[in-house]
């Protein structure tokens, strides 16, 4: 009975302390949800394969015909006997874990949570509740951004030649794009982040604001799998904007921090009774 009541005790004590076996239990159970809902996802990606590559190649079927004007003949294909079968098996495994995404990160968070105190939760909620939106709107851009980007890209086939574009070599370009607008619509919560934490202040920030621009070009230029300006700066207005108003929060945030303080007495100061 006493051994029961001590292993009770540990499950519940402060701050999730638990045995080391019960976290490894613990670990166990949380991965596999995550790889058993993956797998769902998947088979789910295998099924709804046709809409989901038609959603993938729309992009490329509305900058067809601006081509095809331009007297440039471009064509999707897939190469190999079993091309096909990969492809389809990339895409669904993909769609797999962006639709099971919710799930598994929630697995993740709450084997950490936990161990986190009340304020550590709270930021944990923030970021999520955040950063998702922001990554997703990213993408949407980068979506909308597509078509434009290999019109200029395949527009450089010289006259008498025609530009065919493996499945694999699409698929890795979208993918590319997606992650590169997603993460960059990240910055204003990691700069929100650091100054909260009291790494970067308002002011610090405002010094630096023509290196962090020149930054931001320079990662526009770098990051984006196009070598053409437009898409460079579809990418690099954005950022700069999120930027200005992480910037706007920031200032907010120190002075609310600075009024606190100055509210505060001081070490010598009498504090009333009452």
């Amino acid at each position: 009975m006493a051994i029961r009541r001590d292993a009770a005790a540990a499950k519940k004590a402060p701050g999730g302390s638990m045995p080391l076996v019960d976290h490894l239990r613990e670990l166990r159970k949380r991965l596999t949800r995550a790889v058993l809902a993956i797998a769902v996802g998947t088979i789910v990606g295998f099924v709804f394969y046709g809409p989901i590559l038609d959603f993938l190649t729309q992009p490329y079927v509305d900058m067809r015909p601006l081509l095809q004007s331009e007297g440039i003949d471009t064509e999707l294909v897939i190469t190999g006997v079993g091309g096909a079968f990969q492809f389809q098996l990339k895409i669904s495994l993909v769609f797999g874990l962006l639709a099971s995404s919710p799930f598994w990160l929630w697995q993740m968070w709450a084997f950490i949570l936990p161990a986190m105190h009340r304020h550590e939760k709270r930021w944990a909620f923030f970021l999520a509740g955040t950063g998702a939106p922001l990554f997703v709107g990213g993408a949407a851009l980068a979506y909308a951004v597509l078509p434009k980007a290999m019109e200029i890209l395949i527009g450089f086939v010289p006259d008498g030649f025609g530009s065919l574009v493996t499945g694999a070599e699409y698929f890795d370009f979208i993918i590319k794009m997606l992650l590169v607008f997603g993460v960059a619509a990240e910055i204003p919560l990691v700069v929100i982040m650091l100054n909260r934490l009291g790494i970067v202040s308002a002011q610090q920030l405002a010094q630096s604001r023509p290196w962090i621009i020149v930054g931001i070009f320079v990662f526009a230029a770098v990051a984006t799998p196009t070598t053409d300006p437009l898409t460079m700066l579809f990418l690099a207005v954005p950022m700069l904007v999120l930027y200005f108003i992480s910037e706007l929060v920031a200032r907010l945030t120190d002075r609310k921090r600075a009024k606190a303080v100055q509210s505060e007495p001081s070490d010598d100061e009498a504090s009333p009774l009452d």
